[in-house]
């Protein structure tokens, strides 16, 4: 039988896990993948929300997932997820799912003070990805449809380095990018926490997944009680040129994983709220299935 393939996905407890020996304990027989999709850089050109993307661009979490995803269980925020399981591409775990301090940034002497001022002012996001969805949710307190736009500039640490080369006048950033932003003086200027599901292979072994989430519930636990032991595994989420710019120790702790049901009602007014904003190629997000899409 294939070993259980685990990849961290840029926050802690994969991490803390691993190195407490939690999956070993509660008897998981797996292989430890440190490289992941969330870490890699794709530039790319701008574009207003309401067109076609570029080729070139044309590609974020939904579409990893899509693919194939080279692990048991992956993490994405919960739009994207709630899509590819519609979408017959894995199912979605239901037993679990996690929060993620999100929230749009700004330059320190930026002239936006407010987000209603982002009007018509592009916010640098990832494509079909959190950071997207979570730009509009986050934004439709304060702004008419027509005046949310938005860039697809590249994966989570190209905005970093974008926004702080001013290439770009606002980005939607979470986690790790979260907290280099903040750190390095920039300014939020809209909050856009949200929630992040786990997408689990057709093929997982349904013993192997409790064997994970077990685990995973332990080093939680270890987070929440002592969050200070467990920051430096940070550093092995970043790239060289961010992390000598940053104290670690500094940092929150990211993502929180909440063990509590992912509803049908949860699942259902997530999937109308993507077909309300069109976010999808016709019939690319599937049908809005509960029984079919989620593992409970």
């Amino acid at each position: 039988m294939p070993k259980f393939r685990i990849q961290p996905h840029v926050r802690l407890q994969e991490w803390v896990a691993e190195d407490l020996g939690l999956f070993t304990e509660e008897g998981l027989d797996y292989e430890f993948e440190p490289q992941g999709f969330a870490g890699a850089s794709r530039p790319a050109p701008s574009v207003n929300p309401t067109d076609s993307a570029p080729i070139s661009i044309r590609s974020g979490a939904f579409e990893d997932m899509a693919e194939g995803r080279s692990c048991e269980v992956s993490a994405a925020c919960h739009w994207a997820v709630n899509a590819a399981a519609s979408s017959s591409h894995g199912k979605m775990w239901g037993k679990a799912y996690s929060v993620c301090e999100s929230g749009i940034f700004v330059a320190a002497d930026s002239p936006y003070k407010r987000p209603e001022e982002l009007a018509g002012v592009p916010v640098g996001v990832g494509y079909h990805s959190g950071s997207h969805y979570s730009a509009i949710q986050g934004l439709e307190p304060f702004l008419e449809r027509s005046q949310i736009e938005l860039s697809f500039v590249g994966l989570p640490f190209d905005r970093v380095r974008q926004l702080r080369a001013d290439e770009v006048d606002a980005v939607n950033v979470f986690g790790a990018q979260y907290y280099i932003l903040e750190q390095l003086g920039f300014r939020k200027l809209v909050d856009t926490t949200f929630i992040m599901g786990f997408l689990v292979a057709e093929d997982a072994d349904a013993e192997d997944l409790e064997r994970y989430f077990r685990a995973i519930r332990r080093a939680q636990r270890e987070i929440d009680l002592e969050p200070e032991r467990y920051k430096h595994y940070w550093e092995r989420e970043m790239p060289a040129d961010l992390l000598e710019l940053v104290d670690v120790r500094r940092f929150g702790p990211g993502e929180r994983i909440v063990f509590e049901p992912y509803t049908r009602d949860m699942f259902e007014r997530t999937h109308r709220w993507m077909e309300s904003w069109e976010l999808f190629d016709s019939g690319s997000a599937g049908a809005a299935t509960y029984e079919s899409a989620v593992l409970t």
